[in-house]
């Protein structure tokens, strides 16, 4: 899953606020940032969450799970090439 950390760093990576992220995403402003609060993976509704997915990936992030391919070898994000 997506972890906060993660969501913030996509979000920053397409130079979002968390309105705009809102929009993108078919999700309420404070969902998005009650999300942004959670400490490590975000609790939510599958729907919820399958939607602030579905946003980043239609930006052109793609989210990195832990183990995934990634220089550093954690958890990450990175804009889709």
């Amino acid at each position: 899953m997506i972890t906060a950390g993660q969501m913030r760093a996509a979000r920053a990576l397409l130079a979002l606020d968390q309105r705009d992220l809102a929009e993108r995403s078919g999700l309420s402003l404070p969902t998005i940032q009650r999300m942004e609060a959670s400490e490590g993976v975000i609790r939510g509704n599958v729907d919820s969450l399958m939607k602030l997915i579905a946003g980043f990936e239609a930006a052109g992030i793609e989210l990195l799970g832990e183990g995934a391919t990634s220089s550093g070898g954690g958890r990450g994000v990175r804009l889709k090439g």
